[in-house]
């Protein structure tokens, strides 16, 4: 159905596993990305699978995608800027490349003879702060009267990565509405997994994992009691193939993804969980709340899991994947 993926944003930790995900079923992959912070996975890519082409360039600029629409059957769209930590320092990288990088694929794509379908990487962020009744327990936070956020609940920016994104999915609907591109926008919590470069700025499953592994000390920004639902990446690969597949159906509409209210942990307890399967536990030293950070954040995955699709890896399955690549590869984190 699928023969040739463009995949934004590629040599990301996301993009790379939606582009190995595409090859392992024999599909051809152009990978557009910038390198700006890691090209360990596009050598990684190219090393174990035929049918790579990787594109060096940045989606803010439109000439990047010149020459590369017409044969393309399908894009994940995963280039961004996605620190909200980033954004509030350089809020304008967050404005070209969330914003205008959006813009430019789909000009670039209106202008093309493709009638490939766009998956959106968007965020939960795009909820804003969130302020919902929560109670405090021993190890987490939870909501009151409430098991997690559906996609009803009303769009609020409260960084410049929030704002960015949802800009992007504005983008997104006026080039479905005005012009006929097919896309769908998939709110995403937390996704880990394997060759995940976190720090303490995003990714913080990853580099709560590797800040143990390594004896690197952590500072945890609140109390610890955050909680988030977590998604392993190949649950999250299912997702976005059963979201372009039902293209039909889910193009216009905006799709929660995470792990759910079956896959919740706080920062405490991932930190506990570590120590279970290491023997190993970070010094931790904390910090002021910083802006933009939910204490309870769970998505309601019921609209996704009338698709047909459900998480598979619970969350200490996952954890201890992650824990297993990262001790067989400290040398990327020297």
């Amino acid at each position: 159905m699928f023969e040739r993926v463009l995949i934004t944003g590629g040599a990301g930790f996301i993009g790379s596993h939606l582009a190995e995900h595409s090859l392992k079923k024999g599909r051809e992959v152009v990978v557009v990305d910038n390198l700006r912070r890691t090209g360990f996975n596009i050598k990684y890519l190219k090393e174990k699978y035929k049918g790579l082409e990787f594109v060096m360039g940045d989606v803010s600029n439109p000439e990047v995608f010149e020459g590369l629409m017409d044969d393309i059957d399908l894009v994940y769209h995963c280039a961004a800027q996605v620190a909200v930590t980033t954004s509030l320092v350089s809020p304008r990288l967050d404005y070209e490349t969330n914003a205008d990088g959006t813009f430019n694929l789909c000009e670039a794509l209106r202008k093309s003879k493709s009638e490939a379908p766009i998956v959106y990487c968007s965020t939960n962020k795009v909820y804003g702060d969130l302020e919902l009744p929560v109670v405090k327990g021993k190890t987490r936070y939870r909501y009151k009267g409430i098991k997690g956020i559906g996609e009803s609940y009303p769009l609020e920016t409260n960084c410049p990565y929030g704002g960015s994104k949802i800009i992007g999915e504005y983008i997104l609907d006026t080039f479905n509405h005005s012009f006929g591109l097919k896309s769908v926008k998939a709110r995403m919590s937390c996704i880990y997994g394997t060759r995940q470069f976190g720090n303490e700025d995003q990714g913080w499953v990853a580099w709560f994992t590797i800040a143990a592994l390594l004896g690197k000390p952590i500072t945890i920004y609140g109390d610890g009691k955050q909680v988030r639902d977590i998604l392993y990446i190949s649950d999250q690969n299912e997702a976005f193939e059963l979201l372009a597949r039902k293209i039909k159906r889910t193009s216009g509409q905006a799709y929660n993804l995470g792990g759910g209210p079956d896959n919740t942990v706080s920062l405490f307890e991932l930190l506990e969980t570590i120590e279970e399967l290491t023997g190993r536990r970070s010094e931790v030293s904390h910090g002021d709340w910083r802006m933009g950070d939910q204490k309870v954040y769970v998505t309601d995955v019921s609209k996704i899991k009338r698709l047909g699709w459900k998480p598979k890896v619970g969350c200490r399955d996952g954890v201890e994947k992650l824990v297993e690549w990262t001790n067989n590869n400290k040398n990327l984190f020297a």
